[in-house]
C-alpha cells in the first residue's frame, strides 16, 4: 500500500479552524479599542467673543489716552507757567537790583565831606577885617601848607588856575550846579575831569591876597552869588 505523508492533514485542519472562526469573529481574542471621550472645552471665552465687553475695553483705553495726554498737558503747562513766574521774578529781582545800585550811586553823590582834615577854623562867612575890601566870603581852613585838600562831593572841575587874589584855585561844580571854590592852594593836583568826594585834588598854600597858609572854602548854588559855607556844610550833615 502506498505510504502517507504525515502532518499534512492536521495542518490543514488548523488552518480551517481559523478560517472558522474569522467567519465567527472570534479571531482574536484582544478586545477592540474604547471610543475616544471627548473632554469638555474648558477655556474661558476671550473678549473678542463679547462685542460688549470689547467695545467697554476700547472705551475705556480711550479714556485712559485721553487722561494721560490732559496730565501731560497740565504738567507742561504748570512748568511753563512756573517758568513764566521765575523770569518775572528774575526781572523784578534784576530791576531791584538797578534800583538799590542807583540810589547808591545817588547817595554816593549826595555823600559829603569836610575839605582838610586836621584844620582850624580861622575865619566864618560875613566877617570884616581891615585887610578884607568886603565882608568875608567863605570860610578858612587854617592848616599847614601841603595840608591834602579833598573835593567836598563827587562832581566834575570846571576851572583850576590862578585867581588873582584868591591865588591858586579850582572850581568844583556838584551834580545839583552848586559850585566849590577852593583857594589859595600851594599846588593843583586834580585840574579836569571828574572827581570823586573825598578825593585828593590841591594843597594848602597860601597864595593870594593872605596872611598865612589856610584853605579859603566858598559855596555858591548855582554858579551865583557866595552862601554861608558852614550853614551849608551842616544842612548836609557836615559839622566843621
Amino acid at each position: 500500500m502506498p505510504r502517507q505523508t504525515r502532518g499534512t492533514a492536521p495542518l490543514l485542519g488548523v488552518t480551517a479552524v481559523a478560517a472558522t472562526l474569522g467567519a465567527t469573529g472570534f479571531t482574536s481574542a484582544t478586545p477592540a479599542a474604547a471610543p475616544a471621550i471627548e473632554a469638555p472645552d474648558e477655556t474661558p471665552v476671550g473678549l473678542s467673543a463679547d462685542p460688549g465687553l470689547a467695545l467697554a475695553a476700547r472705551i475705556q483705553q480711550q479714556a485712559d489716552s485721553q487722561r494721560t495726554a490732559a496730565e501731560e498737558s497740565a504738567r507742561v503747562q504748570a512748568a511753563q507757567e512756573a517758568e513764566a513766574k521765575a523770569a518775572a521774578k528774575g526781572a523784578e529781582a534784576r530791576k531791584a537790583a538797578a534800583e538799590e545800585a542807583d540810589k547808591a550811586e545817588k547817595a554816593k553823590a549826595a555823600a559829603l565831606t569836610l575839605p582838610v582834615r586836621d584844620y582850624n577854623l580861622s575865619a566864618h562867612y560875613g566877617q570884616s577885617a581891615r585887610y578884607w575890601a568886603h565882608l568875608h566870603t567863605g570860610l578858612d581852613f587854617a592848616a599847614d601848607t601841603g595840608t591834602a585838600v579833598l573835593a567836598v562831593g563827587q562832581g566834575t572841575i570846571t576851572s583850576a588856575g590862578w585867581a588873582g587874589s584868591y591865588g591858586y584855585r579850582i572850581v568844583e561844580t556838584l551834580p545839583d550846579g552848586t559850585e566849590i571854590w577852593y583857594c589859595h592852594l600851594s599846588s593843583i593836583i586834580k585840574g579836569t575831569g571828574q572827581v570823586a568826594s573825598g578825593q585828593q585834588i590841591g594843597k594848602v598854600g597860601a597864595t593870594g591876597n593872605v596872611t598865612g597858609p589856610h584853605l579859603h572854602l566858598e559855596v555858591r548854588p548855582g554858579g551865583g552869588a557866595p552862601v554861608d559855607p558852614e550853614t551849608w556844610l551842616q544842612q548836609h550833615g557836615l559839622n566843621p
